[in-house]
């Protein structure tokens, strides 16, 4: 199930789900080299320079839990070796540290707006749209920033949680958007979201409620496992926290009152569409 969009009509335009996608898009298309280079082959020398761009700039659970940057060792070991848990628990002293300049906290921010692949961007910024700009209309422009910044760090947390000697890069905003997703399950579960199913060779596009697409989504995530490169705790987490806080925000009143003005929109919208439909 691809959702391409939703029925659910903002009050103003989505100014930071704009902002946050765009940062995104830049930062794949003209900071890191896997989307400024060719789309041919990739050679082992811009091979390279993904590797060294990740290792400097994104977020390592190995990093996080020793709060130092990855020896040359560690990063070898991880590269050459093909061992994604390399941390050492006690660096040796003089060893060789290829980004001493690196602050590994922030590189927790940053890994939230940076991307795999074109894929990966893509998929990310189409569920970033769909259900990120009505959580920031309902929330507001300034706490939808916080919200996503503050799930992506519940999403990396909840990570290197599980993986606290992991070596290996994490990038990707999916934690962060998993939050809004969570968030939007729990104000919008009824809305319908337009999705393309394909069957065999027969593409369908029906309207469904969000509630089944984003819990089917939430469960797939736990037939991930931990040998591959998608970090689906991070994505559960990010997930589990939207909905507590948006839950929790449900309890504010004037919250509520705001909620079901704007379910009011949705189904006079809905009302609209379908008188149209019987005049055409």
């Amino acid at each position: 199930m691809i959702p391409i969009s939703d029925d659910n009509p903002t009050r103003r335009r989505s100014f930071m789900t704009v902002l946050v996608g765009l940062a995104c898009v830049v930062m794949f298309i003209y900071v890191q080299p896997s989307g400024t280079r060719s789309l041919d082959m990739t050679t082992n020398g811009e091979r390279i320079e993904e590797i060294e761009f990740s290792y400097e700039y994104a977020a390592i659970p190995c990093e996080l839990t020793e709060g130092r940057q990855l020896t040359a060792e560690e990063i070898g070991a991880t590269v050459v070796g093909g061992d994604p848990e390399a941390c050492l628990e006690h660096a040796p002293d003089g060893g060789l540290v290829p980004f001493h300049d690196k602050n590994v906290w922030f590189a927790a921010i940053v890994s939230m707006f940076l991307h795999a692949g074109w894929i990966h961007l893509i998929g990310n910024m189409l569920f970033l749209w769909i259900f990120g700009n009505n959580v920031e209309d309902q929330m507001g422009r300034i706490s939808f920033v916080l919200f996503y910044l503050v799930s992506g760090t519940v999403a990396t947390a909840a990570h290197v949680m599980v993986q606290p000697s992991s070596t290996v890069p994490l990038v990707g905003a999916s934690g962060a958007i998993a939050g809004l997703m969570g968030a939007y399950l729990v104000w919008f579960p009824w809305v319908r979201v337009r999705t393309i199913i394909v069957l065999g060779m027969l593409p369908l596009w029906p309207r469904i409620p969000a509630a089944p697409i984003l819990l089917v989504w939430f469960g797939s995530q736990f037939l991930i496992g931990n040998d591959s490169s998608v970090a689906w705790m991070a994505h559960v987490a990010g997930f589990v926290f939207g909905i507590v806080a948006g839950l929790m925000a449900r309890s504010d009143s004037d919250f509520e009152r705001s909620l079901q003005l704007q379910h009011r929109r949705i189904r006079a919208a809905a009302s609209n569409r379908k008188a149209q439909r019987l005049v055409s």
